[in-house]
């Protein structure tokens, strides 16, 4: 939670997000326009973001040392597409809320942790499926990085309910055709009854279910990203929360 216990909360969903998160799994459809967006949250989500990376970094940063080139890979690719709001010198960047970070090339998604708003999931095929080879991850949904860092999809997923292996042949399908330079997304949409952004839990303490009158949607725009590095992509979490009278 925030240090102030006051919720991070967007205005509304991104038009259109709900209807994307009803579509059947994995949904994908391409990204029209940027791949990296960012909202009217992104000081406040931001703010605590760099508290999380500052004051519990191991529990939302993770990174394999064999996923360091394709991590390198995914900041380059972030640092070129960063929109207007934005000054970069180098391997300086100076974000839209003021705050200064340097690229740590030994540990760029830690760096790009508090840069972005949206969190991000190396993935790297190694043998017949994707791995997660590296990780910043500071608003989990009902998810811990430490029991999936180094894991393949389907362990990744395993408490998954709905993630049969139908869903994940078509999900390691999509991962091996996404092409570079076209970025796929898809969007889910959840009830909470909490707003905390950080909701880390274990594999053996699973979300309860959100019920009808819970107060608060969380929806994720989900992107993929093929990355130059082979066998690689990235999968990036924009995560938005309203109060569930929001239209």
């Amino acid at each position: 939670m925030n240090d102030s216990r006051t919720p991070i909360l967007q205005d509304k969903l991104p038009r259109g997000q709900a209807d994307v998160a009803a579509a059947r799994l994995p949904s994908m459809r391409p990204v029209v326009g940027q791949w990296l967006t960012f909202d009217g949250a992104y000081g406040a989500q931001m703010g605590e973001r760099r508290r999380l990376l500052q004051s519990c970094e191991a529990d939302v940063y993770a990174q394999t040392p064999d996923g360091l080139a394709a991590a390198c890979g995914f900041v380059v690719a972030a640092l070129d597409a960063l929109p207007d709001g934005f000054v970069r010198t180098g391997d300086h960047v100076r974000c839209q809320d003021g705050h200064e970070v340097t690229i740590d090339w030994r540990a760029p998604l830690r760096s790009i942790g508090a840069v972005l708003q949206q969190d991000v999931c190396i993935l790297e095929r190694r043998g017949d499926e994707h791995v997660l080879s590296g990780a910043v991850l500071c608003f989990p949904a009902s998810w811990t990085l430490a029991q999936k860092i180094g894991k393949p999809l389907i362990a990744i997923h395993d408490p998954v309910v709905d993630y049969d292996s139908a869903i994940a042949t078509r999900v390691q399908r999509l991962f091996d055709g996404v092409q570079e330079g076209r970025p796929m997304w898809r969007a889910n949409l959840l009830r909470y009854n909490e707003a905390d952004l950080h909701q880390p839990r274990l594999e053996n303490d699973p979300r309860p279910v959100g019920q009808p009158d819970a107060p608060y949607l969380r929806s994720e725009r989900q992107t993929i990203l093929r990355l130059p590095q082979p066998d690689a992509v990235a999968f990036v979490i924009h995560t938005t929360m309203v109060a569930a009278d929001v239209p």
